[in-house]
Order: C-alpha cells, then structure tokens, then sequence
C-alpha cells in the first residue's frame, strides 16, 4: 500500500524527480527526519496488496514490493522464516537472496556515506517482512515515488510464469519501471475471467479480494489506480466458456472496476493466443456504449513471434517477450495517464 503522507522539509520540491535523483535531492532536514525501518513506518512505501500490523507487513498477489529511503553505509532486513527474494539498492540490477532467514545483511559491501534507496520484491517462501536494521544514527527517509499506480489483471501470463524472474521480468513490471510508476500484477497462473464450475478462479471476482485466494474484500480506499490493464482469457476456453459469458461477464467486469475506479483508464488487452476477440471487443464497445469512454481495447497481432519470444508452447513470454510487451504498451498508456513515453 502507498498512500501520501506528510513529507519532511525538503521533500516537497522533489517528489516530481527520478528514483535516482534521490542522493543529490534530499536535503538536511529531510536527513533528520529518519524513522525506524519497522512494517509501520510511515516512510515505507508499501505497493500493491499488503496485510500490515505493528509486528509484520504480509505482500499479498504477486508484483508487490516495497521501497524507501535510508540513511547510512549498511543496510539488513529481517524476514521470519526461509524466503526466496529479489532487492535493489540505489537503483541497481535486482540481487537473488535465496532462502534466507532471519536478519539479512544486504551490504556486504558497505554503501558510500549519504542517501540510499532499496526496493525489495518477494518470490516465495515466508514473505514475511518485519523491518529493516541500519547504522547506529541512521534510518529511512521518505521515497521519492510516483503518484501514478497501473494495476495488470491477468493469469500467468502477467504474473510472469518461465521468465527468469517471474514477477520482476513480467510486462508489467518492466513497464512500470519504465514509466516511472508504481505497478501491481493482480495475477496467478490458471486463473481465467470467469469462474467456473470446475474450478477455474475467475478475476471477475477475485479481483474484488484482498488475496489470490479467500474471499476477504480488498479496500479500495487504500489506492487508486490510474490505469487497470487487463489480459483474461487465454485459460477460459479450456474450461468451456462461451463467448456470449465470456462477453456478458467481461462487460460487468468492467463496470465493477470503474464503480471503484472512477477515473483509471482501462484497458482490455487481446489475448495473444486470439482467443474471445471478437467478446472482449463487444465488451469494450458495450462499456463505451453505456458512456464509459475511458476504456480501450488493446490489439496484440504481431507482438510476438513464435519459436522465439516464447519461453515455452504454451503462450508463456520468455524475458524478451515481455520486454517487447512493454514496449508495445507503452506509448498506448503513458499519453492516458499523463506521464511521457520513454
């Protein structure tokens, strides 16, 4: 979760500069300012799904993280148990930590004396983040952090199944980090639009959930997205979907998304495989019909090319697709949302 706070003396001026200005931005006073590292500190920025108490922050769907700023040369975190993890400090190529427990160095080598920055995003395991630890006088400050949020609804496709990092190497990611937003990828492999009777998990509903699985309601009052980014339908017709649900369920869909995101864009990607072209374009025009004009339908022929951006036969991007994913969107959201095209 990221809401705005108040931001120290010497903040304010920078919030519109690059995750990479922070060093040479933040000030004295906002340097003074440093709060503890704990899973409540205000200074953290918790983005996407999280469950969070005075002990522990829980990521919940894949593609969330968190990130912040710190001060000092050294840098660990503390994790309950074994878990898989990927962390970027100042900006840097993600590092693997592979089950680690407890407390983590994540210096080894120690930092230059200023300013850092530190994003960490969990694989698997015990994801189960309970603080970070730093140099006696040293702690975070706040990040300097887009107000713009993309939520990418999907199945493993978005989730990013068989790329080297899943989530971290997915289109999403990779366009998010490209635009300079927040992002989220409200996805897990199998899932379809429309929950079925022989156990397909569909987004129509789940979406609407704090979690991948259970039925607790996410609150929306905790984000808005700018833009909702859909790619649903690949796993349906294996489970005997008809293209008049399908239609008729995307169309409600859509409308249940803009009831909680009165003004996000929308926009309904086709899906690679061609599947439910023709009702996931009726389910756009029906949405615009009914005056919604901010949504879209996004067409995907020639993004990808077989035998080489797969990373299997199954419709699964290999890194290089997704990275063509995200190019190709791109300039389709960035004008939408107000921000410029890389």
């Amino acid at each position: 979760m990221w809401t705005m706070r108040r931001q120290p003396a010497g903040m304010v001026a920078v919030l519109a500069l690059g995750w990479g200005a922070m060093t040479a931005a933040v000030g004295p006073a906002a340097v003074a300012a440093l709060s503890d590292g704990g899973p409540g500190d205000a200074d953290i920025a918790f983005v996407g799904r999280w469950t969070q108490s005075a002990s522990d922050a829980v990521p919940n769907w894949t593609g969330a993280y968190l990130k912040t700023s710190f001060t000092g040369r050294t840098l660990h975190i503390k994790q309950r148990d074994a878990v898989n993890m990927y962390v970027s400090i100042d900006g840097a190529p993600e590092v693997f930590y592979a089950g680690v427990r407890g407390t983590v160095n994540l210096t080894p080598t120690a930092l230059a004396a200023g300013t850092h920055t530190v994003q960490v995003s969990y694989r698997s395991g015990d994801t189960i983040f309970q603080g970070f630890t730093f140099d006696s006088g040293a702690g975070t400050v706040a990040p300097v952090i887009s107000p713009k949020l993309i939520e990418f609804v999907g199945d493993s496709i978005t989730a990013g199944y068989l790329s080297s990092k899943l989530a971290v190497t997915a289109y999403g990611w990779v366009l998010g980090e490209k635009l300079g937003v927040r992002h989220v990828q409200i996805a897990r492999a199998g899932y379809c639009l429309v929950m079925t009777a022989d156990g397909c998990t569909g987004q129509s509903t789940q979406f609407f959930r704090l979690a991948s699985t259970g039925t607790t309601a996410w609150d929306f009052t905790r984000y808005q997205a700018s833009a909702v980014v859909i790619n649903l339908g690949t796993n349906d017709v294996g489970h005997g979907v008809t293209d008049a649900t399908f239609q008729s369920t995307y169309t409600g869909f859509l409308q249940n998304i803009r009831a909680k995101y009165p003004n996000a864009a929308l926009f309904v990607m086709e899906t690679f495989k061609r599947r439910y072209v023709a009702a996931t374009k009726a389910a756009v025009a029906a949405r615009n019909s009914a005056g919604d004009r901010n949504v879209y339908f996004v067409g995907t022929e020639g993004w990808l090319t077989d035998n080489v951006d797969y990373a299997d036969g199954n419709g699964h991007p290999n890194d290089a697709g997704h990275i063509k994913i995200a190019n190709d969107l791109a300039p389709i959201i960035a004008p939408k949302i107000g921000v410029p095209i890389p």
